[in-house]
């Protein structure tokens, strides 16, 4: 295997791209394997580095089917709803609380208050 040209952070020739930049481009690599590599030295650590790929080789991005649309519908849906009282937070539940914040901080509520009422406190 040919070792990879390595380029210098801003330096690389036109007709390569890391993968974002295909991205927004609305190319994908596309099965190809990594061109070159950018490094970007730093003063303490080892260098940071960004794979490249050819843009002329990479292929369009698959566009989405309606059943790929309802997947990430059914699993941003599952990261709204809060497991203790199963309601639609309006938000994504965050993983360091592992359920809605009024759930999580049911002191914290004003009174009455329907955007963070809990369904555990009584009314």
């Amino acid at each position: 295997m040919a070792a990879l040209p390595v380029y210098r952070w801003r330096l690389a020739p036109d007709g390569y791209a890391t993968r974002r930049q295909l991205r927004a481009l609305g190319l994908r690599p596309g099965g190809q394997d990594v061109a070159a590599q950018l490094e970007r030295p730093r003063r303490r650590r080892g260098p940071l580095v960004a794979y490249l790929y050819r843009i002329d080789r990479a292929k369009p991005v698959r566009a989405m089917t309606p059943a790929r649309w309802a997947a990430l519908a059914k699993a941003n849906a599952a990261r709204r709803t809060c497991p203790a009282c199963r309601r639609d937070a309006g938000y994504v539940i965050p993983p360091s609380l592992g359920m809605c914040s009024a759930c999580a901080f049911p002191d914290n509520a004003p009174e009455g208050a329907p955007w963070n009422s809990s369904p555990h406190t009584a009314r």
